[in-house]
């Protein structure tokens, strides 16, 4: 006769928690915002030529791509307001494709070329923004400055040399997206566990333990067995087991059905014996 035991932590243990926080499931999920950055150098070559085209009048950059969107420089060597009479410069970024509401931050760098790196920089990047990213309404929107830099002080600064400016841009647009938990998917091939324990029975490889049935010897290993029998792990390792293991007798059955039942771990049996054999299965089995 079998005997449950029970520990006295077992008994004593009172209901599961009624706590929610503690019987209820809890799932996450993480709102990121960030950008996609990106840079465009436009270079600026016979500027004194385009001197004098016009207040208003701009050179543009070619179209890049930051973010999912198109983007272009335009430089106004006149300026962009009648109300400064061609005194500055002017120094803007354009949305150039289809968007509404584009959030983003730039640069806008003119490039010191004399080595010295004295840029000269308006930037929205490294500092707070009391009202948040620039929006760009719609296509042709523009970020700059009217006023980015006095023509006359230009045109004696190591920012202008062998006639040429260079400029840079930086684009960051605002990309917001939610993360849940992670899942894994991962193709788990069909067990051939059954091939291996049938190419070890049938290699005869380490055995410890006979059984004679109906004047057979079956070979096979203690382990395995009893892994996949509770009879044969009682019998095999259990406080009664036999003493004699290195041969047990079984009564009442044939060979091959013996070898169906209790050596499933194999493969041979299956298909060495025939439909006769199996058709002498006891009504117990």
């Amino acid at each position: 006769m079998g005997t449950i035991r029970f520990s006295s932590r077992d008994l004593s243990a009172g209901p599961a928690s009624l706590n929610p926080s503690s019987s209820i499931p809890t799932t996450t999920s993480t709102s990121i915002t960030e950008t996609v950055n990106g840079s465009h150098e436009f270079k600026v070559d016979g500027y004194s030529l385009s001197k004098g085209m016009g207040i208003g009048k701009y050179v543009a950059s070619d179209t890049f791509y930051i973010g999912g969107y198109a983007w272009a420089i335009y430089f106004y060597p006149d300026g962009k307001s009648s109300e400064d009479n061609a005194s500055y410069v002017s120094l803007f970024i354009a949305l150039a494709s289809e968007g509404t509401d584009v959030r983003a931050l730039f640069e806008l760098t003119l490039m010191d070329q004399s080595g010295k790196e004295r840029h000269k920089v308006h930037s929205h990047f490294g500092r707070a923004l009391e009202s948040g990213p620039y929006t760009l309404k719609y296509r042709g929107s523009m970020w700059g400055y009217k006023r980015f830099y006095k023509r006359t002080q230009l045109e004696t600064s190591d920012f202008l040399k062998d006639d040429t400016l260079l400029i840079r841009c930086c684009v960051g647009v605002v990309k917001s997206h939610t993360e849940g938990p992670k899942t894994y998917t991962i193709a788990v091939p069909p067990s051939n566990i059954g091939q291996h324990f049938g190419k070890l029975l049938d290699s005869g490889k380490r055995t410890d333990v006979n059984f004679e049935v109906d004047g057979e010897i079956c070979a096979s290993h203690k382990i395995v067995l009893a892994a996949r029998s509770p009879v044969f792990r009682a019998q095999l390792f259990g406080p009664m087991k036999d003493q004699n293991t290195q041969c047990i007798k079984v009564e009442d059955m044939e060979a091959p059905v013996f070898k169906v039942l209790s050596l499933t771990h194999t493969h041979a049996c299956l298909h060495t014996h025939t439909d006769q054999n199996a058709a002498k299965q006891p009504d117990n089995v």
